[in-house]
C-alpha cells in the first residue's frame, strides 16, 4: 500500500483547471456556441459538440448535490477518517466531486450551500474542496 497521497495529473484538457487552482481560482470551461458551462476539462462540448471553449472563473458558490462519509480509508486516508466526499453543484450548473473541509459528518446535508476553499496539499499542489457556507 502506497503511503503517500495520490495527486492528480494535469494533461492538455485539464492544465488550465489545475492552474488556476494554484491560483485559487476555480476555473471551468464554456463553451463559446452555446454558452453552457462544462465540467470535467475536455476539448469538446457535450451539448453540441464545439471545440470553441473557453476557460471562466466560477462563482465558487454551489450546494450540496449528494454525499457519503467515509468511515474507513486505507493508506494515508486512514487517518483523516471519517470524512465527507460530495457532489457539489456550482451555481454555474455543473456537478463536481470533491471534499467537504471543515464540518463534521453529522452536520452535512444534501441542498446545503457550499463556497470552495483552497488547500495545500503539499508544496506543490493544491486542492479545492469546499465547506460549509452561510446562506
Amino acid at each position: 500500500m502506497a503511503d503517500h497521497i495520490p495527486f492528480p495529473v494535469a494533461d492538455g484538457d485539464s492544465r488550465p483547471f489545475w492552474e488556476g487552482i494554484a491560483q485559487h481560482k476555480l476555473l471551468i470551461q464554456r463553451c463559446e456556441n452555446c454558452q453552457r458551462h462544462i465540467f470535467y476539462p475536455r476539448s469538446l462540448c457535450p451539448y453540441c459538440f464545439s471545440d470553441t471553449l473557453s476557460w471562466v472563473e466560477a462563482s465558487g458558490k454551489g450546494t450540496i448535490y449528494s454525499y457519503t462519509v467515509v468511515h474507513q480509508a486505507y493508506g494515508p486516508f486512514a487517518a483523516q477518517v471519517p470524512f465527507v466526499v460530495a457532489i457539489v453543484e456550482l451555481a454555474e450548473g455543473v456537478r463536481m466531486m470533491t471534499r467537504i473541509a471543515g464540518a463534521g459528518p453529522a452536520s452535512v446535508r444534501i441542498g446545503m450551500p457550499v463556497r470552495v476553499v483552497f488547500e495545500q496539499a503539499d508544496e506543490n499542489v493544491t486542492l479545492p474542496y469546499f465547506q460549509l457556507a452561510e446562506e
